[in-house]
């Protein structure tokens, strides 16, 4: 240990290279699919062609036949699940169909060529049922589905709207589109699954043995992972050991279970003792990990001559699958951002036969700023005032939705600071001023926020062995950094180097934390890494005995209840567009963030530049095609050759800088999520650019070029 009296660098705040880089370098990080495993079988999944109905037959005789098949899983001969906990996650447990493309079987064989070549010869009929899977304003089973995610009314109501945006001077009424998109981390989706027995010891002896499921699955968050699928197995959560050290990116697919894993989990109980290994195709990734949803946003912002905001209204129709409902909370930012005495917002949700959707990075913030922050520029437009500063006219006192003091709210100096920073000055309000050759340039700004998050109670152990100080909980790097910045959080905490802290992260049976999401990690794990530290400290002091240990759990001071909790920041993008074209190219593209304490600044650039690279993405190019026709229901893009993803051409110069001011009210790391603020706000900002560019306004997502040109 090192003396305590000696002057020791901090480790928080530092930029430190990643722990686990050099593993990932050099290709010796293992990942889900590539965990050791003595004689695996492989799996490859049967799927309905029909969007819905039932099974009628299944013809296994001419797959049966090929060497290597061990087995063919279908709905007559699956393990029974106990509870339909999650209907998602209730697969083969009858003949129904509730979308094109769900698991219906799965073939199981030697090797993955087998399986794959098995599956094909499969035979299936159905009793058709038709299905519904074309989004449409005006569906007759549209419905209010009273919470959203994150368990927040679908509706808010302050004022009179109605009244205000009659009078109000000046005026916007539009609408704005986004479609579904689908995650694709470089890691796909990966299961690994056994089941064998494990001996109950107690004090008399042995009590008998009971059924153990071992997974390796790249996961955001295996305690959550172990809780959701315990019921549907007639397991204890205990009985579910899950393996999750690396992660290839996730976005928010990996978030909770999918139907890949309840497969793979219920193939290998076929084999029992002996690992059944599952990869899912590029193609697959489109079907059964889920997706973001397809939104319909009406904006209506109402204003003084002068640019004071008098009243907001934000209405949001989106699609839900009818198996399992996912409701984005899409109008919740529009709620805390700017002062208006008077608004409302609305979340309606068209149930249709699809997969269901789930988390995808900034779930409800990117599609709702989109329209809002686009609704913003054309009211500045409208008003011949600049954005920037109709953004400051409109700065509130109290959070608007709770009139709470906010506990830190930084947006302006990030307006203020990214301005100057970005040459802002030097853009013409005028459409089509800079012209080089055939293109037109153009810049944009948009606001970024993201809330703090209400997460389950997280857990952290502190055991002292060998020298080292053994730091546990079931937290999640799905590429992120926490290998780093949690190290650093505890060395710090402890008052040790970071060579004598032993992270331990990713597995069950640690102590159990929230998963990888809602930029939650760092401020609520750190937070009980923290608290675990002192409660060490405080029982075992400087000098511990080998084998001592002690928990805590993370801690948000009482004081944050009665405050508004949030990140901010702001974009600014200058595009150029082709006038022969419709070409768009993102020549620039800054973020200025106020995202509390930064604990290592090299990862955090990392966080920020990734998101707005992800921004730019599905600003002007992703987006999956969902092909309506009555007995399709199918996307049809789903590869890389028609699902576009930015590439590096597409993000030439993509910087971020932060303004630091750590609130304590969002725990005692000082730091606030930045996982998502670096995505939310950029398609605004890009077509607002594209707007100054050009002079057109586009309002759907993504901005592709014909477009422009109709």
């Amino acid at each position: 240990m090192t003396n305590p009296d000696q002057p020791r660098p901090q480790s928080v705040g530092r930029d430190k290279i990643r722990i686990d880089g050099p593993l990932k370098v050099t290709g010796t990080a293992p990942y889900a699919y590539e965990q050791p495993t003595e004689n695996p079988a492989y799996v490859f999944p049967l799927i309905s062609g029909i969007v819905k109905g039932k099974v009628r037959s299944i013809d296994e005789a001419a797959a049966r036949a090929l060497p290597g098949v061990l087995d063919i899983l279908t709905h007559k001969n699956a393990p029974r699940l106990l509870a339909k906990a999650d209907p998602e996650l209730y697969i083969l447990q009858g003949p129904e169909i509730h979308y094109r493309g769900e698991y219906i079987g799965a073939v199981i064989a030697e090797t993955p060529e087998i399986a794959r070549h098995a599956a094909s010869l499969v035979r299936v009929d159905y009793d058709d049922e038709g299905g519904d899977t074309a989004f449409r304003l005006n569906h007759p089973d549209e419905y209010n589905p009273k919470r959203i995610n994150t368990g927040i009314p679908a509706d808010s109501k302050k004022g009179d709207f109605q009244a205000a945006f009659a009078a109000a001077p000046v005026t916007v009424d539009a609408e704005y589109t986004t479609p579904y998109e689908h995650h694709n981390p470089l890691e796909a989706h990966s299961i690994i699954a056994q089941w064998d027995k494990e001996r109950l010891d107690g004090v008399l002896g042995v009590l008998g043995e009971r059924p153990h499921l071992k997974i390796y699955e790249g996961s955001q968050g295996v305690g959550m992972a172990q809780i959701l699928l315990a019921p549907l197995l007639g397991l204890l959560p205990a009985q579910i050991e899950i393996i999750s050290p690396y992660v290839g990116g996730a976005f928010g697919s990996k978030g909770i279970p999918h139907p890949p894993t309840m497969l793979t989990a219920l193939a290998a109980k076929l084999l029992p003792g002996r690992p059944v290994k599952y990869m899912l195709t590029r193609q697959q990734m489109f079907r059964s990990v889920g997706h973001r949803l397809t939104t319909h946003q009406r904006v209506r912002l109402g204003a003084t001559p002068d640019g004071k905001l008098t009243a907001t209204a934000h209405n949001v129709v989106q699609s839900t699958a009818r198996l399992k409902q996912f409701a984005e909370q899409t109008a919740n930012a529009t709620r805390h951002m700017y002062a208006a005495e008077n608004r409302e917002t609305t979340h309606r949700m068209v149930p249709l036969d699809i997969p269901p959707a789930t988390f995808m990075r900034a779930p409800g913030e990117f599609p709702g700023m989109f329209a809002l922050e686009t609704a913003m520029d054309e009211l500045a437009v409208k008003l011949g005032i600049d954005p920037i500063e109709l953004r400051v006219l409109n700065e509130p006192e109290l959070d608007p939705e709770e009139d709470k003091p906010h506990s830190s709210r930084h947006l302006v100096e990030c307006l203020r600071q990214g301005a100057e920073l970005f040459g802002w000055e030097e853009r013409s309000p005028q459409p089509g001023t800079r012209q080089e050759g055939e293109w037109v340039y153009g810049m944009g700004v948009a606001s970024t926020t993201y809330p703090r998050q209400l997460t389950m109670p997280t857990k952290a152990r502190v055991v002292y062995g060998g020298g080292k100080y053994r730091v546990e909980l079931t937290a999640a790097d799905i590429g992120t950094g926490a290998w780093t910045v949690l190290t650093q959080i505890a060395a710090d905490a402890l008052k040790v180097p970071e060579d004598q802290i032993d992270l331990r992260i990713g597995q069950t049976g640690l102590p159990l934390a929230y998963l990888a999401g809602g930029s939650t990690g760092t401020y609520n794990w750190g937070s009980a890494i923290m608290v675990a530290a002192v409660q060490f400290r405080d029982k075992h002091g400087e000098t511990p005995a080998e084998g001592a240990e002690a928990e805590g759990s993370a801690y948000f001071p009482d004081e944050a209840k009665k405050l508004a909790l949030h990140a901010y920041g702001a974009h600014f993008a200058e595009v150029k567009v082709s006038s022969v074209t419709g070409e768009i190219r993102v020549t620039r593209l800054l973020g200025v963030y106020d995202a509390g304490r930064i604990i290592n600044p090299r990862t955090a650039n990392s966080q920020f530049i990734g998101g707005m690279t992800m921004g730019i993405s599905g600003a002007l190019h992703e987006e999956s095609y969902l092909d309506a026709r009555p007995g399709y229901g199918h996307v049809v893009n789903s590869d890389f050759a028609g699902y576009h993803i930015a590439a590096n051409a597409d993000a030439p110069d993509v910087q971020a800088r932060w303004i630091e001011y750590p609130d304590y009210n969002f725990g005692p790391t000082g730091a606030k999520g930045i996982g998502e603020i670096g995505v939310v706000g950029v398609p605004a900002a890009i077509g607002n650019a594209i707007y100054n560019a050009t002079g057109k306004r586009l309002r759907e997502l993504p901005f592709t070029p014909d477009k422009l040109l109709e």
